[in-house]
């Protein structure tokens, strides 16, 4: 093997594959990187028991096609060194060369034979919106459970209806419970429906790697889902278990509802959170006689408070409490220049949507420590 290729493109394309990598392993080959040259295209490629990386990139030029299997972490680190420019790299014997502008590095090859064929991509169902998915997994990530005892509570839903072309994304860690909602093209007519359960750490890294224009491909079968888009092919393997429907939880009968300024909110609530000791929360009493919203947070002589306009309808006060950082969380999430809060009251739910009141994103939290479910 032998190419010549830009040190930015083999970094971009060695990093891409290396997110996958196991930090530790007692299989050594799979902390490799195959790299495998053809018809002018570079591809490099890493996997571990849970997950694979596929990248296709386009070479300067293939001066000799073949395959070779190198550390990649430690690959990694050489592309980061590299002088900008041209870089050549070869197999000579038993190494593996990445040369530069003078900066010369060699690497010992693994044996091909014991690395494990990569995953081949399950049946692609369709597509959506990159920046639209990045997005949507970002929002809802946040309230995945971060405990590995439950590992159902870590993941995130990855719902599919065929019928209303939509792809929805949930995720709870029983305090709290985000939903999104998002366009879904069909990859035919007809197709099926899926509901199945994904990793939230996995996910997001695929979402952030994937590019912000274009479709990402989204493919399934019993035990993995895969991604693809524009040249970039990751595959992943499905959690076990179900999360908890959130259609009966979401239903609110007559709520209070309040509409604040997003910005400002996020704000005072950042502000107030400074003297909110460990999960001590931050109190909230909206007033619909003055418009207002009063921000509380702290015990005794250490207190701060803020108080900022709101409206409020269905009750003429009402008064809530959250996790400081459940909170952030939940209205960081948001985009929105305004956000409608909907309250039951005091120790129930609250749940945080758009002003305008879709159900494209909602985001469910309780005011008191008590778990949802």
């Amino acid at each position: 093997m032998e190419f010549r290729i830009e040190r930015s493109a083999l970094a971009e394309a060695v990093s891409w594959a290396a997110r996958v990598l196991p930090v530790r392993s007692p299989v050594p080959v799979l902390g490799g990187l195959l790299l495998d040259t053809e018809g002018g295209r570079l591809c490099v490629s890493g996997l571990d028991y849970e997950a694979s990386a596929r990248i296709d990139v386009e070479a300067a030029e293939v001066l000799r096609p073949g395959r070779v299997l190198v550390m990649g972490r430690r690959l990694l680190d050489i592309c980061k060194v590299l002088p900008e420019g041209p870089v050549e790299c070869a197999v000579e014997g038993s190494r593996f060369t990445v040369s530069g502008d003078g900066a010369r590095f060699g690497l010992s090859v693994l044996p091909l034979d014991d690395y494990p064929a990569l995953p081949s991509l399950p049946q692609v169902r369709g597509a959506v919106e990159a920046a639209e998915f990045a997005a949507a997994v970002a929002d809802v990530a946040v309230a995945a459970g971060r405990d590995d005892t439950l590992p159902a509570l870590t993941g995130i839903r990855l719902g599919l209806d065929a019928e209303a072309g939509t792809m929805t994304l949930a995720a709870t860690d029983r305090y709290r419970f985000a939903v999104r909602t998002l366009p879904w093209e069909a990859a035919a007519a007809g197709g099926e429906s899926a509901d199945v359960l994904l990793s939230a750490r996995r996910l997001t890294e695929i979402a952030r790697s994937l590019g912000r224009s274009g479709l990402v491909s989204v493919a399934l079968d019993a035990g993995s889902a895969g991604f693809e888009h524009a040249g970039m092919r990751t595959t992943v393997r499905l959690l076990d278990g179900r999360l908890p429907r959130h259609d009966k939880l979401f239903a609110m009968e007559s709520p209070a509802v309040a509409v604040v300024d997003r910005a400002r909110l996020v704000e005072a609530v950042r502000r107030v959170s400074v003297v909110a000791d460990g999960d001590s929360p931050v109190q909230m009493a909206f007033s619909a006689a003055d418009d207002s919203v009063h921000l509380r947070a702290g015990y005794e002589d250490d207190v701060a408070s803020q108080r900022l306009p709101a409206t409020l309808e269905g009750a003429r006060e009402m008064t809530v409490a959250f996790n400081p950082g459940y909170l952030a969380d939940a209205l960081a999430s948001f985009e929105e220049p305004s956000l409608r809060l909907l309250m039951m009251g005091a120790g129930q739910r609250a749940m945080a949507t758009g002003a305008a009141g879709s159900d494209a994103h909602r985001h469910l939290l309780m005011s008191v420590k008590p778990p949802l479910l």
